[in-house]
């Protein structure tokens, strides 16, 4: 059985909801703590609302398979920035079970990056 557009129908999905389960807390939480991070590394606090773009916008662009190319690009900003900004002190660590400390971010930014050259396949709102 070869489908591919059901592989990338599941990338989508299993990325969109992950993803989009943490713009949902950040959107009833605040991202004060994002907030202050920015600004320890000079960067505007009001920076930090862009995660909305991020964990919100862009996952559910790329469940709902509108312009999937895009929101997945934005999630692979997103997720360079997180890495850069609050785990680049792990990049080369492993986590306390032997695996690698940012595999969830990795996750999302590779799993992204595929989308982006994969596209959303044909169960899509729009290409």
């Amino acid at each position: 059985m070869n489908n591919p557009d059901i592989g990338k129908l599941i990338l989508r999905i299993a990325l969109g909801v992950m993803l989009l389960l943490h713009g949902v807390d950040k959107l009833m939480h605040g991202v004060s703590g994002i907030s202050g991070m920015l600004a320890s590394h000079g960067l505007p606090g009001w920076f930090a609302f862009g995660v909305f773009v991020g964990e919100i916008v862009a996952p559910l662009m790329v469940l709902l398979g509108v312009q999937t190319r895009i929101g997945a690009g934005l999630i692979v900003i997103n997720m360079l920035f997180a890495i850069g900004l609050a785990h680049s002190g792990q990049i080369f660590s492993l986590g306390k079970h032997g695996g690698w400390a940012i595999e969830l971010q990795a996750f999302y930014l590779f799993t992204a990056a595929a989308l982006v050259f994969l596209g959303g396949g044909k169960y899509v709102i729009k290409n």
